[in-house]
């Protein structure tokens, strides 16, 4: 079976690296995998996926994701391959569009609960009409499902649920980044996502007005389009020698070893795939309380009211404290990792493909 992957780019953020962490193992499978990115830039997730030996076929380089050339050269590739799958929203639409001129089955992944098309009534029709030519919508959690279907209402096509995953073991036997690249004796709080409208770094940001100067660092492990706002917020906190701007990393696991707590603020998210890392790192796990991030966290690490700065220092403080109860979640978390180990994922993919040749 031929099957594309369609993704705006390789760059920094959670539905970047599952593609390029699932990708080799669908390959080995038995399917011949290629990639489709609009933005060819390069990146250590781009080069992960050359390494593996997959076929990367890329537009453009630093173009507006939703330009016209995409389309038409979507609509080309698309006639090459059995089944095509979607990641991020001008993939979804363009691939809906291609279907008018190709026989390959469609499938795409929904990676968050909103978007910011979701806000305007005009674009509702529209997005019905989009996922109903897919054979297949995979939801990446309960939550991101739900969202869906209460905005689309009923919908032709088969949409379901496949958590995603993460290689457990990685995190699990990763060693903490050599103290020659980062050197630290402070309580460390890490926070990795990229700088989205979605995430909320703001938040994590402030909490630290609430915590001893001479006790906590935070680092920022992360880029995007909001990186001009959050170091303007750090500089009139006055918290730049406390707040460590790590930019983008291949060594994710490491950085995470070397912390002492995961949090992951977010005011929208569809899954939080650093959460389960962070607990396969074996930290305690601090998160938002919005869909899909609560379904992850709760029962294992700690949750906090959405953009409370307050409630969130209180939760790192008593980490801090207690001990005891550090490492009763340290273990909770970790015992909740293994069950979002991506060979599961993988397995579960796998059957929708084959599942959409077969019709």
């Amino acid at each position: 079976m031929k099957i594309l992957n369609v993704i705006t780019s390789l760059r920094f953020g959670g539905a970047e690296r599952l593609l390029s962490d699932t990708v080799p193992m669908l390959q080995k499978k038995g399917h011949s995998v290629d990639v489709c990115v609009f933005d060819g830039y390069d990146s250590s997730f781009k080069q992960s996926l050359l390494a593996a030996g997959i076929k990367i076929v890329s537009f453009y380089y630093n173009r507006s994701v939703y330009h016209p050339g995409n389309l038409f050269k979507l609509i080309r590739l698309m006639r090459e391959y059995d089944v095509v799958h979607t990641h991020n929203t001008s993939p979804q639409i363009f691939a809906a569009i291609g279907s008018l001129f190709s026989k390959a089955k469609l499938i795409t992944t929904e990676h968050n609960t909103y978007n910011r098309r979701r806000g305007y009534k005009i674009f509702r029709l529209f997005d019905k009409w989009m996922y109903n030519r897919y054979d297949t919508v995979i939801c990446i959690s309960d939550a991101t499902k739900k969202s869906l279907i209460d905005y689309l209402g009923s919908i032709k096509s088969e949409v379901l649920v496949i958590n995603n995953g993460i290689r457990v073991a990685d995190f699990k036997s990763a060693n903490p980044v050599s103290s020659t690249q980062i050197d630290t004796n402070k309580f460390v709080i890490t926070m990795v996502a990229a700088f989205r409208y979605q995430k909320d770094q703001d938040t994590v940001i402030r909490t630290m007005n609430y915590l001893d100067k001479e006790k906590f660092e935070l680092w920022l492990v992360g880029d995007g389009e909001r990186r001009d706002d959050l170091e303007k917020l750090i500089k009139e906190q006055h918290l730049s020698l406390r707040i460590k701007l790590l930019g983008i990393r291949n060594d994710i696991p490491s950085i995470m070893k070397s912390s002492d707590v995961i949090v992951q603020s977010s005011h929208i998210e569809g899954f939080g795939l650093t959460v389960v890392e962070g607990m396969a790192a074996g930290k305690p796990v601090i998160a938002s309380d919005v869909p899909g991030l609560s379904q992850v966290v709760e029962g294992a690490g700690l949750l906090f009211p959405e953009g409370d700065d307050k409630a969130l220092a209180s939760l790192i403080q008593r980490l801090y404290d207690d001990k005891s109860f550090y490492d009763k979640v340290s273990k909770d978390c970790s015992m909740r990792a293994n069950e979002y180990d991506i060979s599961h994922m993988v397995d579960k993919i796998d059957k929708v493909y084959l599942k959409a040749f077969s019709r």
